[in-house]
């Protein structure tokens, strides 16, 4: 380890112990949510289970509440509810990444660990160069940058980030996230025999590849995967105008569906889908565990947008991620449920069977709070408005009319004003909704629709209400959680 990379751990590590008590004292501070010990955290990196321990990495600005040289921090699990946090694993320390360790991915080969990652580096006039860097763990926790091993390619501008890896047949391939010479967001392939030499492919998806037009100005987070004999590839394209209910955020999160042409280096999809409806999701990276399953990971935040104006700031930290993920897809959708864990954070369980809800606001014992988990049930599709108020801050409301549900919120700007998400459903059958401090997760008719939001409510503010415009059946179920 080099004296600059000594420096770099030890300054992060005074500034977690200077302000440790300052973000623990935050009531907004989350329970069951992944949060970064003091600073900012951002996208999931390297999200890999290894040796039967679950390693989830992310980005990490251990002096400010802003974007900056990134570093690597370091969670595991063994059973993604249990979280232990660990040493830095990288620090922006050399010369081609003295400016961030930026986002990447982690893969297994021959019982070694292999981490890749963007190293960033920025001149005095804030010129951008970008290396994919590999690092070596023979344990998976001390690293060993072994360096650049894929400089930009032709074609592309330094907007060239966010390297996922895995192996197929007889080699390893690399998706990475750009920009080509053209400003427009493109998904370059690359492969390689052995992790340290590696082709250019090609753009394999993005503007002007097969039929997709114009669409963003720069992909990032990319992630490629088969799944329920379908490959999905994931990513985060930046620059999408709004188109009605669409792509109402700052950036996006969504995926394609299609055919991988690994012979021709194309990916043949349909319509990009939005995977969250919310206000703060953002990065998502997944992995395939033991058990077979596609686990994913979304950063509970958004850059830019707005940052400074989180309550948690004065608290010297910000941003989370969502919960753990399990994805799936059916008839040509992808699903998104929580990780069946995550039942283990469960306690005072309360059950009301075939409630029938009308247009007064009803409450119901247990289930109100800063940490719960509650599922409601239709015993049939609604056929009048259904609106269910929590903390007074975050409503869902389903038009049957409309064929529409909506997650308003009171801004964290100037608390006042009300911002809404939609999208488009045929019918409402349930709802499972997760409340933290300061968050709200909503997976809707078995995850065929999420919600992600950061909420900020007053302390005394618990209680959540349930009303419909006709009287409506319903199962109602809740847990308090740890």
């Amino acid at each position: 380890m080099s004296d600059r990379d000594k420096q770099l751990r030890e300054a992060a590590y005074q500034e977690v112990e200077t302000h440790k008590s300052l973000v623990e004292s935050d009531r907004f501070r989350l329970g069951y949510h992944l949060m970064p010990p003091v600073g900012l955290l951002n996208d999931p990196n390297g999200f890999i289970q290894y040796k039967g321990v679950y390693h989830l990495f992310y980005q990490w600005n251990p002096f400010k509440t802003e974007h900056g040289a990134k570093f690597w921090g370091h969670y595991t699990s063994r059973d993604l509810v249990n979280w232990e946090h660990h040493e830095i694993a990288l620090a922006p320390s050399d010369w081609f990444d003295k400016n961030g360790c930026y986002s990447g991915s982690a893969i297994e080969h021959n019982g070694k660990m292999y981490l890749f990652y963007t190293g960033n580096v920025k001149d005095e006039h804030n010129n951008r160069e970008s290396y994919q860097v590999l690092v070596e763990s023979e344990d998976g926790f001390t690293f060993d940058k072994k360096g650049v091993v894929v400089e930009l390619p032709e074609g592309y501008t330094a907007h060239f980030r966010d390297p996922k890896v895995w192996k197929r047949d007889d080699y390893f391939y690399m998706v990475v996230g750009a920009q080509s010479e053209d400003l427009t967001g493109k998904a370059a392939l690359l492969r390689s025999s052995d992790l340290y030499k590696w082709e250019h492919l090609g753009a394999i998806a993005g503007a002007h590849v097969g039929s997709l037009e114009d669409f963003g100005y720069m992909w990032e987070c990319p992630d490629l995967f088969e799944l329920d004999g379908e490959e999905v590839l994931i990513l985060s394209p930046q620059g999408l105008e709004p188109e009605g209910m669409l792509y109402q955020n700052i950036y996006q999160a969504g995926y394609f569906i299609g055919k991988m042409d690994y012979e021709n280096a194309r990916f043949d999809h349909g319509e990009f889908v939005e995977m969250d409806r919310g206000f703060e999701f953002y990065a998502p990276q997944t992995t395939e565990d033991d058990q077979g399953r596609r686990l994913l990971f979304g950063w509970l935040g958004l850059p830019e947008e707005r940052e400074e104006d989180h309550p948690t700031i004065e608290y010297k930290w910000i941003h989370a991620m969502t919960l753990p993920r399990e994805l799936r897809v059916k008839d040509g959708k992808l699903y998104q449920l929580p990780v069946e864990e995550l039942k283990k954070l469960r306690h005072d369980e309360v059950i009301y069977h075939n409630v029938v809800l009308n247009e007064e606001e009803q409450a119901f014992a247990g289930i109100d709070g800063e940490r719960l988990e509650y599922e409601l049930t239709f015993n049939e599709n609604p056929s009048s408005e259904v609106t269910i108020q929590m903390r007074n801050h975050a409503t869902i409301t389903y038009s049957p009319e409309k064929k529409r549900l909506t997650l308003s919120r009171i801004s964290f700007v100037d608390g006042k004003t009300i911002e809404e998400r939609h999208c488009e459903i045929s019918e409402l059958k349930n709802l499972r909704v997760f409340l933290d401090s300061s968050s709200i997760e909503i997976f809707v008719n078995d995850g065929a629709e999420v919600f992600t939001a950061r909420i900020y409510p007053a302390e005394n503010e618990k209680n959540i209400t349930f009303k419909t415009g006709q009287p409506t059946s319903v199962q109602l179920q809740a847990w308090m959680l740890y």
